[in-house]
């Protein structure tokens, strides 16, 4: 039988081990790598591994975000169709990727800058919000971010059959990025990956990844394509006119009709 003095030492034992297991679980950043208690030493800027370019399937964020008049991704009035459009280009770690780099210079983007990605990235909120979460890992200042990126954008050529799609299709993963590999001499499977989700497995987004230099190289785990999409087939949205009031009756035959789809708030999250 255990005295009063020995069962006192393996109650204060119990709470020592207890008391330290969360220290010990540490946390797991959105991938659920593990990085240990803190992760803040990982968002240095200039301190990463590769490029990520994120390249968005323009149909399916328009069908399912919430949109004004004037938006000048989705709800334009000139009759402009975007089809993939740049998300983002992504610092990133071999496990995970910093975000929201602390540094000497500023956040803000000129105006200039912001008007001169209108036609790879129409959306000036996500631009912004790209460059402070993104770009200022990157060691990069706002022009040098957008200008690399721009340069990235404009390396990935995209196939014929996804230029400006006036008809939904259905397409196994595999095979679209076969169609991407057939038109990028260099790049190979294991450089890209591809996003699908939401309503019949939509196709959301491929991610192509760089080296610092600007080379194709190999993704790291952050693209994992079982994670990313695990679908067999996915449903790729035709793009679509973007003007809210058509002139004539030849217009209104030819304008699609929104698509449904939850409602979001555009520019958020990655």
């Amino acid at each position: 039988m255990k005295t009063g003095s020995t069962m006192w030492n393996a109650a204060l034992v119990a709470l020592t081990l207890i008391a330290a297991l969360p220290a010990a679980a540490q946390r797991y950043d959105r991938s659920g790598e593990m990085f240990g208690s803190r992760n803040e030493r990982r968002n240095v800027a200039g301190q990463f591994d590769y490029y990520a370019l994120a390249l968005s399937w323009s149909p399916t964020h328009c069908a399912t975000a919430q949109t004004r008049d004037g938006d000048p991704q989705c709800g334009r009035n000139d009759g402009r169709r975007f089809g993939f459009v740049l998300h983002g280009l992504w610092p990133q770690h071999e496990r995970g990727w910093p975000e929201y780099c602390p540094g000497k210079g500023r956040t803000y983007i000129p105006q200039q800058v912001l008007d001169e990605l209108g036609d790879m990235m129409p959306s000036p909120r996500l631009a912004i919000h790209e460059y402070r979460k993104h770009g200022t890992c990157s060691g990069l200042s706002p022009g040098e971010y957008f200008l690399f990126s721009r340069k990235l954008f404009q390396k990935v050529k995209i196939p014929a059959a996804y230029v400006n799609p006036l008809e939904s299709r259905m397409v196994a993963p595999d095979d679209l990025v076969d169609e991407f590999l057939a038109v990028n001499p260099g790049l190979k499977p294991d450089m890209l990956a591809v996003s699908c989700g939401g309503a019949g497995n939509r196709l959301r987004e491929i991610r192509v990844c760089f080296d610092r230099s600007g080379d194709f190289r190999t993704c790291g785990r952050n693209e994992d394509q079982r994670r990313m999409c695990s679908a067999s087939r996915m449903f790729v949205l035709p793009v679509r006119t973007t003007k809210t009031e058509p002139q004539s009756v030849e217009e209104r035959r030819n304008v699609r009709a929104p698509l449904p789809g939850p409602r979001v708030i555009p520019g958020v999250g990655r």
